[in-house]
């Protein structure tokens, strides 16, 4: 185990994904010493570069993993997973993910080729002023957060994210899988909570037929649990 990784397993990065700032205030010394332990640390693959300014001790030298929401988190702070990243995360759909997808506040399309944690990419969305995190959750992923598109949002972001235009339920049922189960569960108070996010008509329009229709298929003891 190299020096820097030695002196970081115990303390409070270990586990955490963390920035020169960070480093520079756990190691302390020169910015020379400091530059001298991150390469040596990197050459012999005790510490890993998930991107320039962010890292992560390696597997062997830390006590858990960190969750890939809470790395897609560091690797782009303001940034929220979604699309069929977080509907996968939900159940919502059956297929794997290979990809950490999220939506980011700024506006280019970005993405990061992880040595250990995998693919991030992160897609700008035109949302309406102060709605950004509507429909997002804050979870505890063990010692670390991360927000998550709430199933409804992740489906929506994925349709403003492919221009999708609504058919009927079978866009979603046959085309993305996701059960209809699924669908008709989601309550009036979650379509009511996003009708004012999206500034594109064709996501508000799909909003909206999706939710006449899970209105005219749901049961009346459904509607009344409501």
């Amino acid at each position: 185990m190299s020096a820097l990784a030695s002196n970081l397993s115990d303390g409070k990065l270990a586990g955490r994904i963390f920035d020169e700032r960070q480093l520079a205030e756990a190691i302390g010394g020169s910015d020379a010493r400091r530059y001298a332990l991150v390469n040596r640390a990197l050459k012999d693959g005790t510490l890993v570069r998930l991107k320039r300014g962010a890292y992560l001790l390696a597997r062997s030298s830390r006590a858990d993993t960190p969750h890939p929401f809470a790395v897609a988190q560091a690797l782009l702070p303001g940034s929220y997973v979604s699309f069929e990243t977080a509907l996968s995360y939900h159940g919502w759909i059956p297929e794997a993910v290979y990809v950490t997808a999220n939506v980011t506040p700024g506006r280019k399309t970005l993405e990061f080729e992880t040595p250990v944690m995998g693919r991030f990419s992160y897609h700008p969305l035109a949302i309406q002023k102060y709605q950004f995190l509507v429909g997002v959750e804050r979870l505890k992923l063990g010692a670390l957060t991360a927000f998550v598109a709430t199933p409804l949002r992740a489906l929506l972001d994925l349709v403003a994210l492919r221009k999708s235009s609504w058919t009927d339920l079978g866009l979603l049922t046959a085309g993305l899988r996701i059960d209809e189960d699924h669908i008709l569960s989601i309550k009036a108070r979650e379509f009511a909570t996003l009708r004012g996010v999206y500034k594109h008509k064709a996501v508000n329009d799909f909003l909206r037929s999706l939710e006449l229709d899970v209105s005219a298929d749901r049961s009346p003891s459904s509607e009344a649990s409501q």
